[in-house]
């Protein structure tokens, strides 16, 4: 084991090169990804799928530059930027025979948020989402898809959506076709729709019911649509075929808590995901023959993405100790971390060793309604100096077995870390999911949250008055509600990003393709439900404030915004709480630069300790 100090291991941490989205090329020849760690902000890389060859960095830009698509010759790349984190992307295409060299192809000038981008196969047309109305030339609620010609400069609208929401459309490699999602029958569902190229057909190819979700991606075919459907109990995968208008089921299985799939480029498989316990098992299923070859590795996830010949497969490995990383394994022998051949050359890249980090540990607690909650532990090799509790965004996300930084760095500081995954969180089971929406935001999840921090006092893990919280996202909305609403067993709360405050602060101004989930999660608007809105919302509650509180703003937050945080920051000031505030001037919805992250973490954690020692101390009652 290595022996670092804080700022040591700080570093260390940061400088793990971290991969994010990425991508098979149509040819199967090549994999891309965003890597971020290798410098203060993040690029794109290539690298040929026999790894034959080191790594080859496509951007080299002093903004963060993220992958977006393959064209679908396999012959270039589109990225995307944006402004220090206002999400309002910027589109480029890097020929990847001509890396560093990005070529603009469109512009939002702040008029608007652009999804998914893709390159049609002449090469000329770029197909993607925005909640933008080319003919008003005016910002809307819904997102529009629409097929932007290069040369002319010409918007052509392929679909016009009714209602806000999420926008993912998705070209066939043929050009024929785009598949997307409406939201307009319930806020709940999303049904699978699809329209021709020309915009002349637009039809609903796939519904399990108006309060269903249902996602779809291309098989490399052009002909068949690989399905994942919500039902009442669980997700089936299933195979439309446009040629006959057919749509066949291949799993349907109330047993199986299916949560992702999808195509392999130039295959006939699939991989299903499937979650037990919050890790994820991942499968090639057969989209022919309906053949399964399930895949397990003794810790951690493994997620197969193309074959490289006959034996070899690449794919994606990651656990809490072994950092995110492009790999080469075989389905003939044991699928083991210690015979993988990694694609990027990652361990050329990195100081920190699996030695280093804490594993992640499963531990379990009981709900006021018996069922039974998990959550992973992380555990000091010292006398730990408290207890700090990192709640997950989403809601409809989980903690998974995966390398944190954050975790990490607090645990090597002597600090016991638990992650809790409360009702509402993915990687259970469909019933799971929906239990957060009986009452809605802020209620049943929020008791999950604070009977695990009990179980872990009453266990001996953690001790009363040592326990602080943070999260992202939901997590920062959970911690509000954990140090406003109840009891004082959390004595200090780091909140990165205002959480999820500004949906039940200022509604009205949340980002159009967040209204239709929150509607969902609280059971109607804040004209149906005022009571659940004033319930859910903790500045409602801040003069019940005990413990110690930090708030940290991304200033270009376009999902919460600076404005969010002043309406909190006022009423905090109103009812005489103290709070420490944090801002980053370049930084949007998430803290991600290791340069503000390297002011941060350091921040945080001598912001528990203070909290920590000015506590009381424990009753001997």
């Amino acid at each position: 084991m290595t022996h670092l100090d804080a700022d040591q291991m700080l570093d260390a941490l940061l400088r793990l090169p971290r991969i994010y989205g990425a991508q098979i090329s149509p040819d199967a020849r090549w994999a891309a990804w965003t890597w971020s760690g290798l410098d203060d902000t993040c690029d794109v890389y290539i690298a040929p799928a026999d790894a034959s060859t080191p790594p080859l960095q496509l951007t080299k830009s002093s903004i963060n530059t993220q992958l977006a698509a393959w064209s679908p010759d396999s012959q270039s790349v589109l990225v995307i930027q944006d402004n220090e984190g206002d999400e309002r992307f910027r589109v480029y295409r890097v020929l990847i025979d001509r890396p560093g060299e990005m070529h603009l192809l469109l512009d939002p000038q702040v008029q608007f948020y652009v999804r998914y981008p893709q390159i049609h196969r002449n090469g000329r047309w770029l197909i993607y989402g925005a909640n933008y109305d080319a003919e008003a030339d005016e910002e809307i609620d819904p997102f529009y898809i629409y097929r932007y010609d290069l040369i002319t400069k010409e918007f052509f609208t392929l679909v016009k959506p009714k209602n806000g929401g999420w926008c993912k459309p998705e070209l066939n490699l043929a050009g024929t076709h785009v598949i997307y999602n409406r939201q307009e029958r319930h806020p709940s569902g999303a049904q699978l729709w699809m329209v021709s190229i020309n915009g002349k057909e637009d039809l609903e190819i796939v519904n399990t019911g108006d309060t269903f979700k249902v996602d779809g991606y291309w098989l490399p075919d052009s002909q068949r649509v690989l399905a994942i459907a919500e039902v009442e109990t669980h997700c089936k995968v299933g195979i439309y075929d446009l040629r006959n208008k057919h749509l066949r089921w291949l799993i349907d299985d109330p047993q199986r808590n299916i949560e992702w799939a999808y195509a392999v480029p130039r295959s006939e498989f699939v991989v299903i995901f499937e979650t037990r316990e919050a890790r994820t098992y991942a499968s090639l299923l057969n989209s022919v023959t309906s053949e399964e070859i399930h895949l397990e590795v003794p810790f951690g996830a493994l997620a197969p993405l193309a074959p490289v010949n006959q034996t070899q497969w690449i794919g994606m490995f990651s656990s809490a100790q072994y950092p995110t990383d492009l790999i080469h394994f075989s389905l003939h022998e044991s699928v083991l971390p210690e015979t993988f051949k990694s694609i990027t050359r990652l361990p050329q890249h990195i100081q920190i060793r699996p030695g280093d980090l804490a594993p992640a540990e499963t531990f379990h607690w009981e709900a006021k309604d018996k069922r039974m909650l998990q959550g992973w532990l992380f555990h000091p090799r010292t006398l730990p100096r408290g207890t700090i509790v990192c709640i997950h965004g989403g809601p409809a996300l989980h903690d998974e077995d995966v390398l944190d930084e954050q975790v990490q760095y607090f645990v090597s500081q002597g600090y016991t870390v638990f992650q809790p995954n409360y009702r509402g969180s993915t990687g259970f089971n469909r019933a799971f999911v929906e239990a957060i929406k009986v009452k809605g935001w802020g209620h049943d999840e929020q008791d999950d949250i604070q009977r695990g921090i009990e179980a872990l006092i009453q266990s001996g893990i953690s001790e009363k008055g040592r326990v602080g919280i943070t999260g992202l996202c939901y997590g920062g909305y959970s911690a509000w509600c954990q140090i406003t609403r109840n009891p004082p067993e959390v004595v200090a709360a780091a909140i990165p990003v205002c959480g999820m405050t500004d949906l039940v602060v200022d509604f009205e101004n949340t980002r159009s393709d967040f209204l239709p989930y929150t509607i969902e999660m609280m059971g109607g608007s804040p004209s149906e439900v005022p009571q659940k809105y004033f319930d859910a919302s903790p500045i409602n509650f801040i003069h019940q404030i005990k413990g110690k509180l930090m708030i940290v703003q991304g200033m270009n937050d376009s999902v919460v915004s600076p404005i969010n945080m002043q309406v909190v920051t006022e009423a905090l000031n109103k009812a005489g709480i103290p709070y420490e505030l944090v801002t980053f001037s370049d930084e949007g919805h998430g803290i991600y630069r290791p340069t503000n992250l390297r002011q941060l973490y350091p921040a945080m954690l001598e912001f528990f300790r203070r909290a920590f020692d000015e506590s009381p101390a424990p009753s001997t009652e």
